[in-house]
C-alpha cells in the first residue's frame, strides 16, 4: 500500500457539555494539527498516489469551513458533540467527498485523518473506500 500525507492547522471554539468532559464542558478553544493520509494500492501512471498540491487544496477547502468557527453554532454539529474523534470523522468524510470524484480519487483505497490537540494527545479516523 502506498500513501501520501498532507498536514494543516485549524482553530475552533466549542464546548462539550457533559460531565465526562470536566472543565472542557465550558466554552474553550482548540488548535488542531490535521494530518490526512491518502492510501492507494498501486501508483498512477505518473508514479504518485495523488498530486500533493491537490491533496493540500482539498484539505484547505474542508478546513476553511471549520477554521475560527464556534462549533456550538456550526450547522453540521447541531445537536452533536464536537469531540476530537467526531471532528476526525467529519474531516475524513468531507475530504473523501471532495477527492473521490476525480480519476485519482476513485483509485484511492482510503484515507486516514489524525487530529493532534497536543504533541501528547490525538485521535484518528480511518475511512476505507470500496473498490471501484
Amino acid at each position: 500500500m502506498f500513501s501520501l500525507s498532507v498536514r494543516r492547522n485549524f482553530m475552533i471554539a466549542h464546548s462539550l457539555p457533559r460531565p465526562a468532559f470536566g472543565p472542557a464542558q465550558g466554552m474553550h478553544g482548540a488548535t488542531f494539527v490535521t494530518e490526512v493520509t491518502f492510501r492507494r494500492r498501486a501508483l498512477n501512471e505518473d508514479s504518485i498516489v495523488l498530486d500533493i498540491g491537490e491533496a493540500g487544496d482539498v484539505l484547505d477547502a474542508v478546513l476553511d469551513g471549520l477554521n475560527f468557527k464556534n462549533l456550538d453554532e456550526h450547522p453540521d454539529f447541531a445537536g452533536k458533540l464536537s469531540t476530537t474523534e467526531a471532528l476526525a470523522r467529519y474531516v475524513a468524510d468531507a475530504v473523501a467527498a471532495k477527492i473521490h470524484t476525480g480519476a485519482d480519487g476513485r483509485a484511492l483505497a482510503g484515507l486516514d485523518v489524525t487530529l493532534r490537540e497536543t504533541p501528547d494527545a490525538w485521535a484518528s479516523y480511518s475511512l476505507d473506500f470500496e473498490a471501484s
